[in-house]
């Protein structure tokens, strides 16, 4: 739909003023950079963001919740949330409640059926739609759903409210192709569509002119990108590319999946220096025979061969990856084989999760559903497995100097222990002490400081709270962007919130940028 139809908010609500809105996500990173599409579309129509404040209790004239749909609790979130702000409805005339992503575009009309005060269901296919759907629901004074059947407008080519003006995420294709029998993104998210290497590069280009020193590129499965425009070898080459955009310090990626992932790449990650010394590769299990009843097209070897080599090539490289636990039929046997595979795999970190039985999907139907006592033991055991294995390789980074690139708001207890927090290159996260006298760095500005304690799954830097420690700060484009956005003045390490909040978040919208 051009610009000048949209709907504005100041047109729809008269002399009322700009309307408020807030975008809940529920779900994976894919999740997140659709909120930030709907932001932006909301923002291109007038509305304006909540305060932080009035965001944290949902106080908004528009609430959009961003669903996810791939475990058994996601209806649980989503109908949990719809039933408290039914009452702030109650409260708030006018305001208006909408439901998009993965469970609307399976659920549909359902939702409305049993959230009545629901008054717009749209789509992982038509995120541009949310404005006129809004309009339209109040103009006609009941819900609206919409809910197309495959992609209509590349998400890409919206407008975009980035969260971070230091770091952004970056889609380089949309849907799946593959027939994971437990997963229903193929049949949510449609079959797999790249984007153009030239269009990609820009938006890449584009998020690093205006301060982002982090891009994250996306995919269901990145590693098979280029099959649609006939180059399988496209993603080592768009990870060389991009890579090599000036201004960008550190390029990350996911998720692959093992079958498709090529020594190619490896080397790309190897030889371009911005490609960050970390990897996101999915497990799932290490039983080959439930790695069949999966279609999961690699077995464990070939698995933890992928790893062999990405070490070899990085030996530095910090892995992470998924685990399912209670697949059906899986026997005491396999799970077994998984905690083999990942005493092996030393994983730094892994999402482990319990199966969820998904309407839907080819594993619905399956014979051998295990007892939930039996998939929670399970579950704790590869919990505790992971736990050490975690601690064993953080405690390997103890005296080891990091570069931290200092996150906006990751670290709860920061303010409470006067640390600030960031991700090292290779994606830990660092709690890092301040200096009683010296700058305060900003979100976005890399700190260099020596990791003195280590917990599964955060590194603690304090020596820079005494004399001798390292504390190096490297100011950054990034900073200075979030300087501009927040409204703050950080130059001489006074003023402002220690740990990067106290300024407000202005919006930074973006669409497909022009292709040169």
């Amino acid at each position: 739909m051009p610009t000048s139809l949209l709907p504005t908010a100041d047109d729809t609500f008269g002399d009322s003023g700009a309307r408020t809105y807030v975008v809940k996500t529920l779900g994976c990173q894919m999740n997140v950079h659709d909120s930030e599409h709907m932001a932006g579309m909301l923002e291109q129509a007038g509305y304006v963001a909540a305060s932080p404040a009035a965001a944290a209790t949902e106080d908004a004239d528009v609430v959009v919740i961003n669903t996810c749909a791939v475990r058994e609790n996601a209806a649980d979130k989503l109908y949990g949330n719809l039933g408290r702000l039914a009452a702030v409805k109650r409260a708030r005339p006018g305001m208006q409640i909408a439901v998009g992503g993965c469970l609307a575009q399976k659920d549909r009309a359902g939702i409305v059926d049993r959230a009545p005060w629901v008054d717009v269901v749209f789509g992982t296919h038509n995120l541009d739609v949310l404005p006129v759907l809004l309009e339209r629901a109040r103009h006609n004074a009941e819900a609206q759903v919409e809910i197309e059947e495959s992609l209509k407008v590349f998400p890409s080519t919206l407008p975009t409210r980035r969260e971070s003006v230091y770091a952004g995420w970056v889609s380089i294709s949309v849907g799946c192709n593959n027939t994971c029998t437990f997963c229903i993104v193929p049949h949510l998210r449609g079959k797999e569509r790249d984007r153009r290497p030239g269009e990609v590069l820009a938006e890449v280009e584009a998020l690093v002119g205006q301060g982002a020193v982090e891009v994250t590129l996306l995919g269901q499965n990145v590693n098979s990108y280029g099959v649609g425009f006939g180059d399988r070898g496209a993603f080592a080459k768009l990870l060389r590319a991009a890579g090599a955009i000036e201004g960008l310090e550190r390029l990350r990626f996911t998720s692959p999946h093992p079958a498709a992932f090529t020594d190619d790449v490896i080397e790309a990650m190897a030889q371009t220096p911005t490609v960050m010394p970390q990897l996101h590769m999915p497990l799932q299990s290490g039983s080959d025979r439930i790695l069949r009843a999966m279609r999961r097209s690699y077995r464990s070897d070939t698995f933890l061969g992928i790893l062999d080599r990405v070490r070899q090539a990085m030996p530095d490289a910090a892995i992470t990856t998924d685990i399912i636990v209670g697949f059906p039929g899986e026997t005491e046997e396999d799970f077994q084989e998984t905690l083999r595979v990942v005493e092996a795999s030393r994983f730094s970190s892994a999402f482990t999760f319990q199966y969820s039985p998904r309407p839907g999907t080819p594993a619905f139907d399956l014979p051998g559903e295990l007892p939930k006592a039996v998939v929670q033991e399970r579950y704790v055991r590869l919990a505790a497995l992971q736990d050490r294995i975690s601690l064993e390789g953080n405690q390997l980074q103890v005296g080891r100097t990091v570069e931290v690139l200092v996150a906006e708001a990751e670290g709860r207890k920061d303010g409470a222990s006067h640390r600030l927090t960031g991700r090292s290159a290779d994606n830990r996260l660092v709690h890092f002490a301040l200096r009683e006298s010296g700058e305060v760095p900003r979100p976005g500005d890399l700190v260099r400081v020596d990791v003195t304690y280590a917990a599964p799954y955060h590194l603690v830097a304090d020596s820079a709270a005494d004399d001798g420690g390292r504390f190096e700060v490297r100011r950054t484009r990034a900073g200075d962007a979030w300087d501009r956005r927040s409204g703050d003045d950080h130059s001489h390490g006074g003023g402002g919130d220690a740990c990067g909040t106290g300024g407000p978040t202005g919006p930074v919208v973006l669409g497909l940028p022009s292709i040169r």
